[in-house]
């Protein structure tokens, strides 16, 4: 009996060893899984970035460590650290404004630092709101979907920084839905609305730092860039294996599974179907008034979609589309993430939807800059096969991913044929948006920064400037426009080479609108294309707006007019004509002194005028 006990406490102590040896590899094995994200390495290893530097953040609650403790708070508490600004993007620094709403400046009570808005008034960082600032950070959770638009307040923080002369640290974070897969089309130029020049697919399979990077060299931004990169973080994963502490990156992306499935199921937006906001589970609830959500589940597993399955639900909106109304529809359930096409998965909705009541079916004109191709609204229309739309953009994806996206991969495991990104010179033309009319003249510089990130010194005699298809010619730093058309001018220096696409035909005025709204009154010039060269300047009761080289057209009086604005509290009507070879307006207002905010459009003008002058 004795023996037995003694040879049983053996056989338990064994026992106990190799589970303790398991517990331990167990252990490891999640300890090398562990994310470690951007801001922890800057503050370990990269302080040396930030010294003797007047620091600027763009962040939101996302913006955390692996203790949940803000990055607001660990770069404002860290001694070497001088944090003087703060930015919020939409939602604002403490996420809690609604989508698209505007968000206010205004001072943060807990550090008393100025927290500039960069989704309101204006997208991009103006030159007032940088004057304090040398570096500029960026940490925030993207969920990997070109139509969220935190990235590009990145892109439009870069071209601040490009214009302005200051740095950018991207603190890197994980793509939540993998960093392997792309998919959809290709964003065209003829479908942009807010994201400017920054032109990615539905799905970009990139994390902030990796988009950084190739805007920089791909757009020639010419920016003084460094990205924090990750500890531990792999390709292949999603959200969940990083052990992250997961925080909502907006108020109707809630969970995982919700930002996991927003890239496939936002796609069913700009139509009368809802993608469930107003539910608890927004996004992975799909459906409208008419559908029969069991027939809808049936239809939707008998499509065999990789990695999801679908069950009948029936919800009650509490805001938003269908507010109060009964909906019909599916609940979409993950099963295998690594499997799932979100494109296809959004199609294959939309198309099983539409097919139930195509005349309650509706697409509204924005459905062309949600899925961004022109040309997809029409296919949907006609019922084509959701095999055949996504074969219309593959060889145009494929030909970005290999020649574009698979050059800037910071993270591994790479794709075949690919390597990792190693710095290298990046050159920067300035003006950022080039377009003339014929016989004016832009001035040009030439900015960038070798691999290490040290500034060049550019001397302008040794760049060899060259305009394609003969629509100017560069002297003496000055671009000369000599004929309509769209081309190119190109810098060379040092064996490096820049591009910026230029646009030389007249600037036409087409429409001038206006709305008034709770806290100010917008303005919008439509115009033919996009440019930046105009002007406005305060005088006496009215603001002075001109475009260079502009031309009045569309509906408006050829020889000049006059707008009534009714219900504004800063502004009364709008005169507008021609005078030399300029455009011009002027906004009558009604306040002694009235602060204007110019967001960025492609192709519009947008001058807001803030309801807080004086009267």
């Amino acid at each position: 009996m004795k023996v037995l006990c003694l040879s049983t406490i053996a056989l338990l102590a064994v026992i106990f060893q190799q589970q303790t040896v398991h517990a331990d590899k167990e252990a490891s094995r999640k300890e090398k899984r562990i994310v470690k994200p951007g801001i922890e390495v800057l503050l370990e290893e990269h302080l040396n970035w930030l010294a003797g530097k007047r620091v600027g953040l763009i962040t939101n609650p996302t913006g955390v460590d692996r203790n949940l403790k803000s990055s607001i708070d660990l770069l404002y508490e860290h001694p070497d650290v001088n944090l003087t600004a703060l930015f919020g993007p939409e939602h604002g620094i403490r996420g809690n404004r609604e989508a698209g709403e505007y968000v206010e400046s205004y001072v943060d009570e807990k550090t008393g630092l100025p927290v500039y808005s960069l989704y309101g008034p204006t997208w991009k960082p103006t030159e007032e709101m940088l004057e304090d600032i040398d570096v500029l950070l960026f940490d925030i959770q993207d969920i990997g979907s070109n139509v969220y638009t935190y990235i590009y307040t990145l892109g439009f923080a870069m071209e601040a920084a490009a214009e302005q002369g200051k740095e950018i640290i991207v603190l890197d974070r994980p793509n939540p839905i993998g960093g392997e897969r792309v998919e959809g089309p290709l964003r065209s130029a003829d479908t942009v609305s807010f994201m400017g020049r920054f032109l990615l697919p539905v799905r970009h399979g990139l994390t902030v730092g990796e988009l950084a990077t190739m805007w920089n060299h791909e757009y020639s931004l010419g920016v003084s860039l460094k990205v924090a990169k990750m500890k531990g973080w792999k390709r292949f994963m999603h959200f969940e294996d990083t052990q992250l502490p997961w925080i909502q990156p907006s108020p109707n992306i809630p969970a995982q599974e919700t930002a996991y499935l927003y890239a496939g199921t936002e796609l069913l937006d700009d139509t009368t179907l809802t993608t469930g906001l107003g539910t608890t589970k927004p996004f992975e609830l799909v459906g409208a008034p008419w559908i029969n959500g069991n027939q809808l589940a049936e239809e939707m597993n008998d499509r065999n979609i990789d990695g999801v399955r679908f069950r009948s639900a029936y919800f009650t909106p509490m805001f938003g589309k269908y507010e109060g109304e009964r909906i019909g529809g599916v609940q979409v359930h993950i099963i295998d993430r690594q499997k799932i096409d979100l494109v296809n998965l959004g199609l294959q909705l939309l198309d099983a939807m539409r097919d139930q009541d195509p005349d309650q079916f509706m697409m509204t004109d924005k459905y062309a800059n949600l899925i961004g191709d022109p040309e997809v609204p029409a296919m949907i229309r006609n019922n084509e096969s959701i095999e055949k739309i996504i074969d219309s953009w593959q060889r145009k994806l494929m030909k970005w991913k290999l020649e574009v996206r698979n050059h800037y991969l910071l993270y591994g495991p790479y794709p075949k044929g690919a390597k990792p990104y190693k710095g290298k010179t990046v050159l920067g033309i300035l003006p950022l948006d080039l377009s003339a009319a014929i016989g004016q003249s832009i001035p040009l510089s030439l900015q960038g920064f070798d691999k290490n990130g040290e500034k060049l010194e550019i001397n302008s005699d040794d760049i060899n400037w060259k305009v394609t298809d003969g629509l100017g010619y560069v002297e003496d730093s000055q671009f000369h426009a000599l004929k309509d058309g769209v081309g190119k001018i190109i810098a060379i220096y040092q064996k490096q080479k820049s591009e910026r696409s230029i646009d030389i035909s007249a600037i036409l005025v087409q429409n001038i609108r206006f709305g008034v709204h709770d806290s100010y009154t917008r303005v919008v010039f439509d115009l033919n294309k996009t440019v930046s060269n105009y002007a406005v300047e305060e005088e006496d009761h009215r603001l002075l707006f001109s475009i260079p080289y502009g031309e009045i057209a569309g509906e408006l009086e050829k020889g000049g007019g006059s707008i009534l604005i009714g219900n504004s509290p800063v502004i009364e009507r709008i005169d507008y004509q021609i005078e030399g070879e300029n455009f011009s307006a002027e906004l009558h207002v009604k306040q002694t002194a009235v602060n204007v905010e110019t967001p960025t459009y492609a192709s519009r003008i947008v001058l807001d005028l803030q309801h807080d002058g004086e009267n």
